[in-house]
This record gives structure tokens, C-alpha cells and sequence, in this order.
């Protein structure tokens, strides 16, 4: 079994996705095979490791805020 990424095409009224001929050669895929996909979208693996970041003030409130401090020093 192989792994790989691949960028999902579209495909007249569907959507497609390209076996690299390395792959496919590897794993003797030919035209009319039946073969068994298993599918996951591809994620941002920093998001998964540490969640996502909740502030409890607006982001621009906080960027004001340190607009004033660095013109009043």
C-alpha cells in the first residue's frame, strides 16, 4: 500500500485525482483495475497540534493598544 498528496482536479461534471505513474507502476495499477481509496483531507498540522488561538479582546483593540504604547514611550 502506498501513500501519497494529491490535488483533487476537476473533471467534466466530477472531480478527478491523478496517480503518479511511479505509483501506479509500483503498485501494478492499470487502466480498468479496481483499486480501494481511502480519502483525508489534508489539514494544518499546527492548528492540530495546538488548537486554535482564542483572544479575549478583538485582535485590532489589541494592536491599537500597543500603538499607544510604543508612540507615548
Amino acid at each position: 500500500m502506498e501513500g501519497m498528496e494529491a490535488k483533487v482536479r476537476k473533471w467534466g461534471r466530477s472531480i478527478g485525482i491523478v496517480i503518479p505513474v511511479e505509483i501506479a507502476e509500483k503498485e501494478k495499477i492499470k487502466v480498468n483495475d479496481n483499486v480501494e481509496i481511502f480519502i483525508r483531507k489534508k489539514s494544518n498540522a499546527i492548528r492540530e497540534t495546538f488548537g486554535t488561538l482564542r483572544l479575549k479582546e478583538p485582535t485590532e483593540k489589541i494592536l491599537k493598544e500597543i500603538d499607544k504604547d510604543l508612540w507615548h514611550d
